[in-house]
């Protein structure tokens, strides 16, 4: 088999050169910090809800002759459900970084996915 021959036998564990990106510096400011720790006590599903709600408005809006408005609404519906993303990862991260035992200091160097901190 062609993997044997690069790894030496089925036995051993081969290393499949994954992407190590502990080489990143990664520096958030204060403010940056500041806003994940208030919007991550933010439920995601709520960033969900405003979305439908901007979309429903933006609809309803349509259909009164209001086009601009509808417009203007109806624009907020990918914003909401991108911030709600990024809400999203930021819980992620942490629950993973806390769940390896790394502490996130308010400004951080290092990696992710090399989950060194200095």
């Amino acid at each position: 088999m062609a993997w044997m021959s690069q790894c030496g036998s089925a036995q051993e564990v081969c290393d499949m050169g994954t992407f190590d990106t502990s080489f990143q510096k990664k520096e958030e400011g204060k403010i940056t910090t500041q806003i994940e720790e208030r919007t991550s006590k933010v439920p995601s599903g709520t960033y969900l809800a405003l979305s439908i709600g901007a979309m429903a408005a933006s609809a309803g809006l349509m259909l009164a002759g209001k086009k601009q408005a509808a417009n203007f609404i109806g624009q907020w519906a990918p914003s909401l459900l991108v911030i709600g993303l990024y809400n999203k990862v930021v819980k992620l991260e942490r629950e993973l970084l806390s769940s390896q035992g790394v502490t996130k200091p308010a400004t951080t160097q290092g990696s992710f996915a090399g989950q060194t901190y200095r």
